[in-house]
C-alpha cells in the first residue's frame, strides 16, 4: 500500500466516522522522542523518517509541521504522497492547533489517538478549540485498520545496572522520589516516560533504538513502588533484586486498571508532558492531581560522582575509537571508495572494539559537503555518496556504553577549502569555545548560555535554526531534560552536574553545514560576595580539527583554548593508543 492510499484510508475512517480534522503526533504512550517500529505513525502514513513533526489530516488537506532542522527533508521525503510542509516558526511549538481553529466550524470535530497526545496538549486543544465550540475526540485510532503489517511490541530482555556504575540503588533513589512526593503533597506518582523509569529502577534495555530503555509504567507511594514491564524480559536475579528494593512486578498493560483503583480521596502527582491523555482519564475524577516536572527528571539530569567519573572514563573510551576512525579515513580516502554508509558502519566498528560498549546513541549523520547543511541528515542508499578529497565533511555521531552516552560532532577539511568554508568554521568553533569557557553565577538558564554561543556568529551576521545544547543521559537517552540551552525562556536552572551539549552551527543549502559539539559538565568556578559562579568541564576527548581556522578570526584566548584542548585530548587518550595511532594523532594536535 502506498503513502497515498494510506492518507485515502485515514480519510474514509474520518468520514465514516464524522471527524473533520485527524492528528497524528510523533508520539508513543510515554511521550518518547525516538519511537518503537509499533508507534512510527508518521512514518507509516508519510514517508517522513524525522524525529519531531506532526501530522494534521482533513478532508481537503494533509500537513507535517516540523522544525527548521527538517525542512529540506521533509520536503524531499513527502513530494508525491499528498502531504505538504508547514515550517514552524517556533521550535516544538503546535502552531497547527491556530490553523485547525481558523478552518473548523463550531460542531466539527478533531480526533486523536490520546495513547500518542499528553496530557497538556490535550488540555491545550481543548483551551483553544473546545473554546470555539469544536469537538475532541481522543480515542481514534485510524492507522491500525491500513496498517496491514504493523511491527509488533518489541520483547527483547532488560538488565539491572549495579550500583558501582550508577552511583546509587534503587531503594536511595526511590526515597528521593517519596520526599518529592511529600513536598508536593501526593500519595500516588505516576511515571510514563522510559528515561525516568530507567533511572528510577537502574533498569535498562533495547526497546528503542539508540535509547537504552524498557516499555513501562511506575506507580510509586510512600509504601508501595509498582513497575509495570513484561516481567518476561527480567532474569529471576533481576526479579529478585527489584522484590529485595521493594518493587512489585505487574503486567505493561496492567496500568491504566491500577489507576482506576486508586481511592478517590487520594491525590496523585504526574507529569502533563510526559503523560499521555488516554492514561489520566483513567484516574478517579474525584482524585486530587499534581502536575508538575517528575521529580526523577531533574535528579537524573543531576549526575552524581560515580556517574560523572564514568562518563569521564567512557569519553577516553569513545575518543580512542574516533582517533581509530578519523586516521583510518585519512589514509583511505581516494584509494577505495568511502562512501556516507559505509564510513558510518567503519565508525560503529571501531567504538564496538571498546569495552562496554552497546551500540549507537543515535543514527550516525555523516554530511558531505552539501549533506553537511541537514542538520539531521541521515544517508540512504538513494542519498549516499562516495567522499573525495575536497570539501567539507560534517560527522555527528555518539556511543551508548554501560558507563555512559557520548555526543559528538566533528567537520573535518578533506582539501580545497574555500575563504568563505575558513571564516564560518572559525566562528562556529568560536562561539563553541565562547560557550564551553562561559563564567556564570548560580540560577543562569539555558537561553543565555545560548546566546553566549551565538554571539560570535551574529557578529557576523550568521546564525543557526537549532538549539545550542541538550542535556545528556548517563548510559540513557542522548536528549535529556530538564535543560536545555536555546533561545526558549526555559524556566530551569543550569545545575551542577549537569551534562550537556555545546553545539552551534552554521549551514548553507545546498553548499555545505559546519556543527562542532562537545559535551559539558556544569562545575563550580569561584564563590564570591557577588555570587556562586560556575563553569563547564570540557568531557567530550577528540581533537578539534585546526586545519580549516583562520586564525585572524579568533582571539588570544581562543586560540590558546585550542592548543590546550588538543594537547589535553593528546595525553587523555595516549595510553590507549599504538605508536602509529599517537604519532597521527599528535601531528593533528600540533598547535597553531
Amino acid at each position: 500500500m502506498s503513502h497515498t492510499d494510506r492518507l485515502a484510508g485515514i480519510r474514509q475512517q474520518m468520514q465514516e466516522q464524522g471527524v473533520n480534522a485527524y492528528i497524528i503526533p510523533s508520539a508513543d504512550p510515554h511521550m518518547s522522542e525516538y519511537l518503537p517500529d509499533y508507534y512510527k505513525g508518521i512514518y507509516f502514513a508519510s514517508g517522513f523518517t524525522g524525529s519531531a513533526g506532526t501530522l494534521v489530516i482533513t478532508p481537503d488537506f494533509a500537513g507535517l509541521w516540523t522544525d527548521a532542522r527538517y525542512f529540506e527533508q521533509a520536503e524531499e521525503q513527502l513530494a508525491g504522497f499528498g502531504f505538504e510542509l508547514v515550517k514552524l516558526k517556533v521550535q516544538h511549538s503546535p502552531e497547527y492547533i491556530q490553523w485547525l481553529g481558523s478552518r473548523l466550524k463550531k460542531g466539527e470535530t478533531v480526533a486523536f489517538d490520546g495513547r500518542l497526545m499528553s496530557l497538556q496538549l490535550a488540555q491545550l486543544l481543548q483551551q483553544q478549540l473546545g473554546s470555539r465550540g469544536i469537538q475532541l475526540a481522543g480515542q481514534h485510532d485510524f492507522l491500525n485498520a491500513v496498517w496491514a503489517d504493523r511491527p509488533s511490541l518489541p520483547t527483547a530482555p532488560a538488565f539491572l545496572l549495579d550500583e558501582k556504575i550508577t552511583g546509587k540503588s534503587a531503594e536511595e533513589k526511590l526515597q528521593e522520589v517519596r520526599s518529592a512526593l511529600k513536598v508536593a503533597g501526593a500519595d500516588y506518582h505516576l511515571i510514563s516516560s522510559l528515561d525516568d523509569i530507567a533511572w528510577l529502577f537502574n533498569l535498562r534495555g533495547s526497546d528503542v533504538k539508540a535509547n537504552p530503555v524498557v516499555l513501562s509504567f511506575a506507580l510509586i507511594s510512600q509504601d508501595k513502588a509498582v513497575l509495570f514491564i513484561d516481567d518476561v524480559k527480567l532474569t529471576d536475579q533481576d526479579k529478585a533484586r527489584l522484590e529485595k528494593a521493594g518493587v512489585t512486578l505487574q503486567a505493561y498493560d496492567a496500568v491504566a486498571n491500577a489507576l482506576s483503583q486508586l481511592p478517590a480521596s487520594s491525590t496523585i502527582f504526574l507529569d502533563p508532558k510526559r503523560t499521555c491523555q488516554a492514561l489520566f482519564e483513567q484516574v478517579p475524577t474525584q482524585m486530587g492531581v499534581v502536575q508538575d516536572t517528575n521529580p526523577s527528571t531533574v535528579l537524573k539530569a543531576v549526575k552524581n560522582e560515580v556517574e560523572a567519573a564514568n562518563t569521564r572514563i567512557t569519553m577516553v573510551k569513545d575518543g580512542v575509537a574516533l582517533t581509530r576512525f578519523f586516521k583510518w579515513l585519512e589514509e583511505n580516502l581516494g584509494k577505495t571508495e568511502i562512501t556516507e554508509i559505509s564510513l558510518a558502519d567503519q565508525l560503529r566498528a571501531f567504538r564496538a572494539e571498546q569495552d562496554g560498549f552497546v551500540g549507537e546513541s543515535f543514527d550516525t549523520i555523516a554530511g558531505y559537503r552539501e549533506h553537511g547543511a541537514l542538520p539531521h541528515y541521515k544517508a540512504t542508499p538513494e542519498s549516499d555518496v562516495p567522499l573525495k578529497a575536497e570539501g567539507l565533511f560534517l560527522l555527528d555521531s555518539g556511543g551508548q556504553y554501560q558507563t555512559g552516552t557520548t555526543d559528538i560532532t566533528r567537520v573535518i577539511s578533506l582539501g580545497k577549502l574555500t575563504e568563505e568554508e575558513k571564516a564560518d568554521y572559525t566562528l562556529v568553533l568560536k562561539g563553541m569555545i565562547d560557550g564551553s569557557t562561559a563564567r556564570f553565577p548560580k540560577g543562569t538558564r539555558g537561553y543565555q548560555i545560548d546566546a553566549i554561543t551565538r554571539k560570535p556568529l551574529w557578529d557576523h551576521a550568521r546564525n543557526y535554526g537549532h538549539g545550542t545544547g541538550h542535556g545528556v543521559g548517563f548510559f540513557l537517552n542522548v536528549h535529556e531534560g530538564p535543560h536545555v540551552f536555546n533561545a526558549t525562556p526555559t524556566p530551569i536552572d543550569i545545575e551542577l552536574g549537569m551534562i550537556t551539549s555545546v553545539e552551534p552551527g552554521i549551514y548553507r543549502p545546498g553548499r555545505y553545514g559546519i556543527r562542532i559539539e562537545n559535551l559539558v559538565l556544569t562545575i563550580v568556578d569561584e564563590v564570591n560576595e557577588f555570587a556562586e559562579f560556575y563553569t563547564f568541564e570540557t568531557l567530550t576527548q577528540f581533537i578539534i580539527d585546526t586545519a580549516p581556522v583562520n586564525k585572524d578570526l579568533l582571539e588570544k584566548h581562543h586560540i590558546q583554548w585550542l592548543n590546550s584542548y588538543n594537547q589535553g585530548v593528546v595525553e587523555k587518550l595516549g595510553p590507549h593508543l599504538t605508536e602509529e595511532e599517537l604519532a597521527w594523532l599528535k601531528e593533528k594536535a600540533m598547535a597553531i
